[in-house]
């Protein structure tokens, strides 16, 4: 190689790395700015938020009832027993059926029809509207009931609650090495049992963090439960009439002129963000604790 190619070599290298280094720059900067804009906007929220909210802390919040307009006092007990209801109730009756269809997914169903219309399907419902759901559940618990109710709500959450936890189970199975199942299969363990003390034990925190993700999702929907289970101002336990609930009593009070409804709505945001907070803190840590 003659010097002149070499030195025309050397140049058009040395132009090529100058180019790669704008482009990182750019590409980095661009990144960081995107990074900080989302940032800027969360720390203002949650700013906001306790700014707002924490004001209206008292132990009247967890042991009075939602007040009327311009009363004196009050609280957000029934709201609070409302949401801690049906989100445990949904999260009940959703996990299982989330947690065995992923399992199908991820153990029974590969290169199936079946499996690939069921991922179809979890798709569509994983990105559908809330509110779409809680029409779907007026449409067919509602309407023929003649009556709102928190089971009905209860069903809303749970098909919430369902796509999410099928779609982490299926993906946190996929990930378990399959020398695993194989050692298992080698020593003539069944098929089940290899699902239940093998890949599913190894994939315990995925499916956990999958439900608590699911579990902070639903805490803070509100249009479901405008169609279902709509709210109650008094404090209520049966299952088969309206039942309040934080998201939909936040809404409501929000809304109104009143001050001591707009406070309540505050410090009932607060609460909501603080849950929601701890369960994502808690799924993070159970994800770092198995990696």
């Amino acid at each position: 190689m003659s010097p002149t190619t070499a030195a025309a070599m050397d140049s058009a290298r040395r132009a090529m790395y100058a180019r790669r280094r704008r482009v990182n720059a750019v590409a980095l900067t661009l990144s960081l700015a995107a990074m900080a804009f989302g940032v800027f906007w969360l720390i203002w929220i949650l700013f906001e938020t306790v700014r707002l909210g924490i004001g209206g802390l008292a132990v009247s919040v967890f042991t009075e009832m939602t007040p009327p307009p311009q009363a004196e006092g009050g609280g957000l007990a029934n709201a609070i027993f409302g949401s801690l209801v049906m989100v445990a109730l949904a999260t009940a009756v959703g996990t299982p059926v989330g947690v065995m269809s992923g399992v199908y997914l991820a153990e029974y169903g590969q290169g199936r029809r079946l499996a690939s219309l069921t991922r179809f399907i979890n798709d569509i419902l994983l990105s559908a509207p809330s509110i779409v759901i809680g029409l779907f559940i007026y449409a067919v618990v509602v309407a023929p009931m003649r009556g709102f109710s928190a089971w009905a709500g209860v069903l809303a959450l749970a098909l919430i609650v369902i796509p999410v936890v099928i779609r982490t189970t299926e993906n946190m199975l996929l990930l378990i090495p399959n020398s695993l199942r194989e050692a298992a299969y080698a020593l003539g363990t069944p098929k089940w049992r290899v699902i239940l003390t093998i890949t599913l034990k190894a994939a315990r925190a995925g499916v956990i963090t999958g439900v608590l993700l699911a579990v902070a999702r639903i805490a803070g929907e509100t249009a479901p439960l405008l169609f279902t289970a709509l709210s109650n101002q008094f404090w209520t336990s049966d299952l088969g009439e309206p039942m309040a609930s934080l998201p939909v009593t936040i809404f409501k009070f929000a809304m109104s002129p009143y001050e001591n409804w707009q406070q309540l709505a505050w410090t009932g945001v607060f609460l909501i963000t603080a849950g929601v907070l701890l369960l994502n803190i808690a799924a993070r840590v159970l994800f770092k604790k198995k990696h």
